[in-house]
């Protein structure tokens, strides 16, 4: 099942989105402590040390950190097909701590752009039915829903799948 995810490795030039004091940019290596703690605030199906590795090396993901002050504090997963002309938000985190700053809607500005320079014509993700804060995020920044999808989760919740048209919009 997945959550809502551009992969690099040490050797790839990391692009960044400078915003204030801190800046969105591509995820290495190096960053996979913090990722791994980040991900210790995601409510549920987390990812491993072992995933995120392998997200970093994958030629079909992308993985980008907010940092700020030495600290990464969010991260976005995306993920793509070689068939398909739409990428994928796997996963979306923000340190409860830097919540209510925008941080998300820059990663999923970000993420935009980056599905728009590889091809990809729409962003798609799947949500819990009742996450109402990300819901209210999701469509802020132009998603539609599109289904409901019953006992998605590992709990056992209702996703909704939601996409956004990149044409035109990045």
């Amino acid at each position: 099942m997945f959550r809502a995810e551009q992969s690099t490795s040490d050797a790839t030039p990391s692009h960044s989105v400078i915003h204030e004091a801190g800046a969105v940019r591509s995820a290495a290596l190096a960053d996979l402590n913090a990722l791994v703690q980040l991900e210790q605030h995601f409510p549920g199906d987390r990812m491993s040390r072992q995933s995120f590795r392998r997200l970093l090396r994958s030629a079909t993901a992308e993985l980008q950190v907010y940092e700020e002050a030495g600290q990464v504090v969010a991260n976005a997963v995306l993920l793509y097909r070689r068939s398909s002309r739409q990428a994928r938000i796997y996963s979306l985190i923000v340190h409860p701590d830097w919540q209510g700053r925008g941080i998300a809607h820059r990663l999923l500005d970000s993420g935009a752009r980056a599905a728009v320079e590889r091809g990809c014509q729409a962003l798609g993700l799947e949500v819990r039915a009742d996450n109402a804060p990300a819901l209210r995020l999701y469509q802020k920044a132009g998603f539609q829903r599109i289904r409901q999808i019953a006992d998605y989760y590992e709990d056992h919740a209702t996703a909704l799948r939601l996409e956004k048209s990149l044409t035109g919009s990045v």
